[in-house]
């Protein structure tokens, strides 16, 4: 029950938050907002205030903001109404679509600014190799003990988990180029990373147990850090996917998360205290809300991003794609989702079992 609550909690946040964000732009550049709902399948309770219905519905796996005319197909014979969404500047329907998954941003920045905070709890980490480990690739590269790492071929580190993220997601064999800051002088060498048999993956060769403690506008740049990490994270675990490098126990969808990540979390975190509780259920929010952030902005049918790139090419045609024609690109998107979320759905049935 507890795991249940913790992820309505967690969803309904991530997904208020998206959908917020359509709902405060439609309403600043005057278009009419039929219903905002949380959830999806058949209503638990709804009321109307003004001309928007606000909605609760029985599944708390998604969300809507329903525009009047989003669709196109209601007036594909009529001209639109004042309020609807093809009466809109393009500019402004753009700001409107962008807006969801800013605001998933925005969502992640304040949850990121509140872990930091609790330095008690979240173990921050500059990229410092505070031991370089003896026969490793650094040590043969010449990097020394309080050596800053700074890039990795080309890639700017900020913290130090950036370093494990990019050598399980992004490094391919070979040398590294290793940009490192000495006593105030930056320097670069050729590393090459030793494979670690107990990790099963390839080693830098440093490590790093010193923690810091950031104060006034430090608490700011790290919250940004932690936040970029988050986006790194993300963009670089689609990239896994889509080059087969991520089985399918590695692809989770609600349920999913539900079990294996928020309650697993939830019994490993309950035994430090409610502290530790709380900040691994923020750092689930934060991953999730980049997220929905970052797939919503694919340009691919149905999502945010898919209606982006509709627009956008309005901007460059200086008229609009037929708002019909949009439409049914639109529904067959959706359809191709709903069938993805059921394949997902029993992949995360199967993980449950086989766990």
């Amino acid at each position: 029950m507890i795991t249940l609550i913790l992820f309505i909690v967690i969803f309904g946040v991530v997904v208020i938050a998206h959908e917020f964000g359509h709902f405060l732009l439609a309403k600043a550049n005057g278009i009419h907002v039929v219903e905002f709902s949380v959830g999806m399948g058949p209503n638990l309770f709804s009321v109307k205030k003004g001309d928007t219905k606000y909605s609760l519905k029985l599944f708390p796996i998604g969300g809507a903001c329903m525009f009047e005319g989003e669709d196109g197909l209601m007036e594909k014979d009529q001209e639109p109404s004042p309020g609807s969404f093809l009466k809109a500047s393009v500019w402004g329907r753009i700001s409107t679509v962008a807006a969801g998954p800013f605001f998933n941003f925005i969502l992640a920045f304040a949850i990121a600014f509140l872990m930091v905070n609790m330095t008690d709890s979240i173990a921050i980490r500059d990229p410092v190799a505070t031991q370089v480990m003896e026969g490793g690739g650094a040590e043969a590269a010449g990097l020394q003990d309080g050596d800053v790492i700074l890039s990795l071929n080309g890639e700017k580190i900020r913290l130090y988990q950036e370093i494990s993220l990019y050598m399980q997601a992004s490094y391919r064999g070979g040398e590294l180029e290793v940009a490192y800051e000495r006593d105030g002088e930056i320097y670069t060498t050729r590393l090459t990373p030793q494979y670690d048999q107990t990790s099963g993956g390839y080693l830098l060769g440093v490590a790093n147990a010193e923690f810091v403690e950031p104060k006034g506008l430090d608490l700011f740049r790290y919250a940004w850090y932690e936040m970029r990490y988050s986006v790194k994270a993300t963009y670089k675990s689609l990239g896994m996917l889509f080059q087969g490098r991520v089985s399918r126990q590695d692809v989770a969808g609600p349920v999913g998360i539900a079990v294996n990540v928020v309650g697993k979390t939830y019994e490993t975190a309950k035994e430090y205290g409610w502290q530790s509780v709380l900040l691994s259920m923020l750092n689930i929010t934060l991953m999730l809300s980049v997220n929905l952030g970052i797939l919503n902005l694919l340009p691919v049918p149905a999502l945010d991003g898919g209606r982006l790139v509709f627009l956008l090419l309005e901007v460059v045609r200086g008229k609009p794609v037929p708002p019909e024609k949009e439409g049914m690109v639109h529904f067959v998107g959706l359809m191709f989702f709903m069938l993805l979320m059921v394949v997902i759905f029993f992949n995360d049935l199967a993980n449950i079992f086989a766990s």
